[in-house]
């Protein structure tokens, strides 16, 4: 680990001024920068302590702004997210465990970086990795690839996103507030994260492109719509309860009337390098009865596009039956 300076931001616009520092990163609960540092993933020569800003939760007219400051056991215990948005309080609580919780930030959570085994090692890398490596290749894209993605790759890289939190916030139309050297910008939680096939698209390094965050800014809130009458619930399949990373993951918020879905939204996780929205899914599940008979048939017909790797097909009726049960759950049925 190379040697780095520690500077405490007094107040947003300073700690934005800081990063404009060059190889300076922002640092707030550590629980994922400190494992960059030690496997040579990052190596800033600065380090800017933005744990200590205030992380509020409070209901602006028709919206909850919550700080990125925010950690994820306050955020998952917090009664106005627990109302207006159960599924974000259900995916902080499902995340790590409660140590970790007690630390980490939900600015920082969804600007963790993919759990794939060729990419978590330390260097010097053996194996290719354009993540780490660019031009070196993906050992994954024919190597052990289980919890890889089915969606939105390319064989530049099949990595997935493993946040939580950023499944519930994608589900729930969430705006990131960012601040920067040029003021302040909001982008929907839906365009923050950018698959593989998107950044070729853009004309990026699909392997490198991960958000829309420059080095210079910082996440300062989500700010998420409250809809009247609206359920939601959050479903994490995974190989063991206690601090384990999902195979896939599901968030879903829907508006009941009698017993009928009168809209539904439905995200997946650890399926691409974002958290995955399903429209087709969505828009069909309009009118239908909440029931499992009609509520899995859409869901499968929209991860049609779903693209496999060697190792990695459970996934794909694993992602349909999770996001079943999501919605589902969102209107008390499980």
């Amino acid at each position: 680990m190379r040697d780095f300076s520690y500077v405490v931001a007094r107040d947003p616009s300073d700690a934005v001024a800081a990063l404009g520092e060059p190889e300076t990163m922002a640092i707030a609960g550590g629980t994922e920068l400190l494992n960059w540092m030690r496997l040579g993933i990052s190596a800033p020569a600065r380090l800017v302590d933005v744990g200590r800003l205030p992380g509020q939760i409070e209901r602006q007219g028709d919206r909850l702004r919550i700080g990125a400051g925010t950690t994820l056991s306050d955020a998952g215990e917090n009664p106005l997210v627990r109302e207006h948005a159960r599924v974000l309080a259900d995916a902080c609580l499902k995340a790590a465990s409660a140590q970790v919780r007690n630390r980490a930030t939900l600015g920082g959570n969804i600007l963790q970086k993919t759990r794939c085994a060729y990419f978590r090692s330390e260097a010097p890398l053996p194996w290719g990795c354009n993540k780490r490596e660019p031009g070196s290749g993906c050992a994954a894209r024919h190597g052990l690839n289980d919890r890889h993605a089915i969606l939105g790759w390319t064989d530049a890289c099949v990595a997935t996103q493993p946040s939580d939190p950023a499944v519930a916030l994608s589900c729930l139309d969430a705006e990131l507030e960012i601040i920067g050297p040029n003021g302040s910008r909001t982008v929907p939680m839906t365009e923050s994260h950018s698959t593989q096939v998107e950044a070729v698209a853009n004309g990026d390094d699909p392997a490198l492109t991960e958000t829309q965050l420059e080095p210079d800014e910082l996440i300062a809130a989500y700010h998420i719509p409250v809809r009247d009458r609206e359920r939601s619930a959050y479903i994490k399949v995974r190989e063991r309860e206690s601090f384990e990373y999902a195979l896939v993951s599901a968030a879903a918020a829907l508006q009941l009337d009698n017993g009928v879905i009168r809209s539904a939204r439905v995200a997946l996780g650890s399926v691409a390098q974002k958290p995955w929205r399903l429209p087709q899914a969505e828009a069909a599940l309009s009118g239908q009865p909440l029931t499992r008979e009609a509520v899995l048939p859409p869901i499968r017909a929209a991860l049609a596009e779903a693209r496999p790797l060697g190792h990695n097909a459970y996934k794909v009726e694993m992602a349909a039956n999770a996001a079943m049960r999501a919605v589902l759950a969102a209107g008390g049925k499980v």
